[in-house]
Parts: C-alpha cells; structure tokens; sequence
C-alpha cells in the first residue's frame, strides 16, 4: 500500500478557525523543542501516554521532531503546533499518523499544554484538523483512541464527531510501563458523516 507523499500537498497548509491557527514545529528551535518536552513530560500526559520512544531532553525533542519532519516528506505523517489564533501563543499539539492513503485513512492525537486545558483548545483543535484532514489529505476515515477511563478524551472525540466504536483490548502501554498493557476506546469519524454542531 502506497504512503507516498505524491497525493500530499506540499507542506502541510496553515489551517485556521475556531480561534486557531495550526503550525508546523520546527526541529531547529529551541523554543518549540522545550514546549514539546514540558508537553510530553507533564504528569497528566504521561498518566494517559506511553510513547514507544521517550524523550527526556530538549536533544531528544529535536531528534523525534526530525524523524516528524522526514516522515511527513514521507507522507506518513502530519504535525500541527496548536497556536491562538491571536497571540500565536502555542497552546499544544495535533497531528495524524499512520496515513493510508489507498484506504483514506489516517489516526489523529493531541495534547493541550497544562495552562491552556479547560478552554476547549483539543476540542477547538480537533474539529479543525479532521476538516483540514478530510479537505486537504482527502481522508475517508479517522480513527482516535484513548486509554480507557479518559473521560475528557472520550468527551472530546464525541463533541468533535468521533463516534465510539468499540473497546480495543490490551491496545495500549500502561501509564509508564513498555511490559503491560491497557485497553482503548476507538472512535472514528468518516468524511461522509454530518459536520458537528461548534
């Protein structure tokens, strides 16, 4: 199955709305680099998250945000920095991997920054990437999955038009721990399906 970039656009576009705007990071900034690590490290990210290759150092950012950046050339993958639309203040993360484009289908995550969590940004922020998604990667299908019992997720998915679908089984590492694992809440949205209500 292709994952080409050919049916890309080139570089992701700058998608606004909802009182965003969605960049791209940037591997070479310090700056973007220590908002990824305070990100990925603080304890509620890390209570629902176990990436397979952690970072603990801003080196260890700007290598993971490289491999992002070759992999998005690649087509396998889309990064967003979540920025108000305003104040070009980063806010969080957004972004869609494992992009199949002989099937449109792609998964979506996100993180929101502890300062900018209760004001709806993943909501905001979801609602505009699955319409980019949908008009600019010409996606029929993207999934979401949480860690069961992660209620403002599952919240989220369901505001935004994600419909749960089922419980995946031992799908996802526990909370820090590569030998356990946890179950998952799939949801999925199709481009076919009714725009939901902002």
């Amino acid at each position: 199955m292709s994952h080409t970039s050919e049916h890309l656009p080139a570089g992701p576009s700058r998608p606004y709305g909802h009182g965003l705007r969605l960049c791209s990071w940037d591997a070479g900034s310090d700056a973007h680099a220590g908002i990824w690590l305070r990100g990925v490290l603080d304890p509620d990210f890390r209570r629902w998250n176990t990436p397979l290759k952690p970072v603990t150092d801003l080196d260890g950012v700007k290598e993971a945000l490289r491999v992002r950046a070759r992999d998005e050339a690649a087509g396998r993958t889309v990064s967003f920095r979540i920025t108000g639309a305003e104040t070009g203040t980063t806010l969080g993360h957004i972004g869609f991997h494992e992009i199949n484009q002989s099937l449109g289908l792609a998964r979506v995550g996100y993180w929101v920054l502890p300062e900018a969590r209760g004001r709806g940004v993943a909501r905001r922020a979801l609602l505009l990437a699955a319409r980019w998604a949908f008009d600019e990667l010409r996606l029929h299908r993207v999934e979401l999955g949480h860690a069961l019992g992660h209620g403002a997720s599952c919240r989220v998915a369901e505001r935004c038009g994600f419909a749960y679908e089922g419980t995946l089984r031992g799908a996802m590492f526990e909370a820090g721990r590569r030998d356990r694992f946890r179950d998952v809440h799939l949801h999925a949205r199709l481009a076919t399906d009714a725009e939901p209500a902002h």
